[in-house]
């Protein structure tokens, strides 16, 4: 289980328990988590699950594949730490994980 802080744009901060092994964005629908509306369901098909990681956790989220580097290119916004929810896994290593929300998703 992980602590996940989601902030919005406007720094708005929310807490919550992750599960190990449901994605980021799965952990953000559940706790109705604005500015993430995964319009897909998870499948890497859309960028609405589009997420700033924090630089703390870049090496500890993995590395983008393919699939959803094609993705970002549909996202506003995107930067170096930009990330699609979906595609980062819970794990024990990612609590305290802070990620946030482009304004573009509000």
């Amino acid at each position: 289980m992980a602590k996940i802080t989601y902030i919005d744009h406007d720094g708005t901060e929310r807490v919550v328990e992750a599960q190990n092994g449901e994605t980021v964005m799965e952990a953000a629908i559940k706790n109705s988590i604005p500015g993430i509306d995964a319009d897909c369901g998870g499948a890497c098909a859309c960028a609405t699950c589009h997420v700033y990681v924090d630089a703390a956790f870049m090496d500890k989220v993995g590395e983008q594949e393919e699939m959803e580097k094609s993705m970002l290119d549909f996202a506003e916004n995107v930067q170096e730490n930009s990330r699609l929810s979906c595609q980062i896994t819970v794990s024990d290593a990612l609590d305290g994980l802070k990620v946030t929300t482009p304004e573009s998703q509000h």
